[in-house]
């Protein structure tokens, strides 16, 4: 196992992060006109997945379709930096961004404004395409904007082959992690399924694992309750956001039951993993 991302995680077996969806913000063609609603649900969300024993959040503009393939506007920027904000006054809990499509400049700065922990990075290197088009890499931009605010402690949680998404050209998955890692400079690595609450390959997982051996790993998505046992022993983290929803369905409210059955089972599959 790589070593921890940060210092609250040190002495966690592969931390839980849950992903608080916010609801479509101000200029996305959903929003319903009450920013105090959405900030209102997300909170809810967030004291669900906090006193269930999450050791981590992951705010994200989920409901801004369709995505904007490059920079968001302002008012997304500013809306997101309010309700990070709220979340971060009610819960101490580290706290990461991602700012959809591919906005880890705007991201970075909502996390820096917040105090937020990581920032999750959808593309950082090469290109891929996607329902917004082709994308490009950004960590040339990223890289420089965190060292010029003095943001390194901020770390870049990045994706290889993120979901909803497909190579431009055929490439090894290895080499990508490797990409990622030693060019993009990015602090750990995430591995998902093809689409949102998909379940991860296991062969994509085991060569990534195997090209970035001292970088941490993190599961995506797919994260269920029977696949815990299989997945915890493999990955230096998991991202969990449709699981945990009422109904399994991602636009639904976090479901505190669902919660408390995550991590019971990984409490006991971290507590066998210590003895063994």
């Amino acid at each position: 196992m790589a070593v921890g991302l940060l210092d609250a995680w040190q002495e966690t077996i592969c931390p839980v992060v849950g992903m608080l969806h916010l609801s479509a913000l101000p200029g996305s063609p959903a929003f319903d006109g009450s920013l105090q609603k959405i900030e209102a649900a997300v909170l809810r969300d967030a004291e669900a997945l906090v006193e269930g024993g999450l050791h981590g959040l992951l705010l994200e503009n989920y409901g801004d379709v369709p995505f904007l393939p490059g920079r968001v506007p302002r008012e997304v920027v500013a809306c997101m930096t309010a309700c990070a904000i709220a979340v971060r006054k009610r819960f101490r809990l580290p706290l990461g961004i991602n700012v959809l499509r591919n906005d880890g400049e705007s991201a970075l700065a909502v996390a820096l404004a917040s105090e937020a922990e990581f920032i999750r990075v959808n593309i950082l290197t090469s290109a891929r395409l996607t329902d917004q088009g082709i994308l490009d890499g950004i960590a040339h931009r990223l890289l420089r904007l965190r060292k010029s605010l003095g943001a390194e402690t901020i770390r870049i949680l990045a994706d290889v082959d993120v979901k909803h998404s497909s190579s431009l050209v055929a490439s090894a998955l290895g080499d990508d992690a490797r990409e990622l890692v030693e060019r993009g400079c990015a602090d750990a690595v995430i591995v998902s399924g093809q689409t949102t609450g998909s379940a991860i390959s296991w062969s994509d997982l085991q060569q990534v694992r195997e090209a970035v051996p001292a970088a941490p790993v993190w599961i995506g998505s797919g994260v269920t309750v029977p696949q815990l046992s299989d997945l915890l022993p493999q990955a230096d983290g998991v991202i969990v956001g449709t699981s945990l929803k009422a109904k399994g369905q991602v636009q639904l409210p976090v479901d505190r039951e669902r919660v408390a059955q995550l991590m019971a089972r990984h409490q006991e599959v971290t507590r066998q993993m210590s003895a063994s």
